[in-house]
């Protein structure tokens, strides 16, 4: 059960953790720098509704190692994941030895989940395919990382990324389901492109990608709150979104309807599941029962 102040205010439903929907990932030390009691602080103040947190930009090669060892160890102590974030393009450019030993390292420091991007590399999907399978090999849950904007990942700006060719969302459609088809866990979409460092938010780009591969099996940036409150206002509080830790509690209140603007305030609704007693009476509940002790004994 979750542990909130006021709780007598009814919310829209969220599941416990681990969640399989409604997934919130954080980005850690990034564009603001924070230790091991930041991150602390965070938890006991929110980590019941932080599912993982994300080394975004390689930012963790420039930690101790030691550093991002407890980073992970606070994670796990609340029930989160540690994600690597794109950084094998990286490692890539130096061939496969530096790749096995960048599992090995990212397994030592605690990583549960490696994300495989190709937002600046040329990857064919049967290349992603055999990195998706190496990453299950090595114990980990894989996150491979698709966008429309190619030089995405980066911080790139508006005018730079519009000089570059965009990617056909039906590729990426159909190169998520073969990578989710091939043991991928869940799929994380670029925001450049659809509504990052772009003039007009590519809104139907989103749309094709959640009609085409579906809600649960893919994870959108969102770390701007007008772009997270898009997200819920139009797909509900199931969908799987990465913001900053900064952001948690503005997101979550999103979520549950505790808040919002003009758009979204008041009107974010989930029913919880029915339990087992209040499923009991409903009407015809008995008699469905009934029906089927009568069928099993036939």
């Amino acid at each position: 059960m979750s542990n909130t102040s006021f709780d007598f205010i009814p919310r829209a439903y969220r599941p416990e953790k681990p969640r399989k929907f409604g997934i919130t990932e954080i980005r850690a030390p990034y564009y603001n720098t924070f230790g091991t009691r930041h991150l602390a602080d965070v938890f006991d103040v929110a980590g019941q509704w932080v599912d993982g947190i994300k080394w975004a930009g390689g930012s963790f090669s420039l930690v101790p190692r030691d550093e991002v060892r407890k980073f992970s160890d606070i994670a796990h102590k609340h029930d989160a994941y540690v994600s690597s974030g794109g950084w094998i393009e990286t490692v890539l450019r130096y061939g496969p030895d530096a790749v096995a030993k960048y599992l090995k390292e990212a397994k030592e420091v605690g990583f549960d989940v490696i994300e495989i991007s190709a937002g600046f590399l040329t990857i064919p999907t049967s290349g992603m395919l055999r990195l998706v399978e190496q990453v299950k090999k090595a114990g980990f849950k894989a996150k491979p990382e698709l966008g429309i904007q190619f030089g995405s990942g980066g911080d790139s700006g508006v005018e730079e990324l519009a000089a570059e060719s965009k990617k056909d969302i039906g590729d990426l459609v159909q190169r998520a389901k073969r990578l989710l088809d091939a043991g991928a866990d869940i799929i994380m979409i670029e925001s450049e492109g659809i509504t990052e460092n772009v003039a007009q938010w590519n809104t139907s780009a989103a749309a094709s990608i959640i009609n085409g591969v579906g809600l649960e099996s893919v994870m959108f940036e969102a770390a701007d709150p007008p772009v997270f409150e898009w997200y819920i206002k139009n797909y509900g509080n199931e969908v799987n979104l990465f913001c900053d830790h900064s952001q948690i509690l503005q997101l979550e209140g999103l979520r549950q309807n505790v808040w919002g603007n003009k758009s979204t305030w008041g009107r974010i609704a989930n029913p919880a599941p029915l339990g087992a007693e209040e499923a009991a009476r409903l009407p015809g509940f008995r008699k469905g029962v009934a029906e089927i002790s009568r069928a099993r004994r036939g």
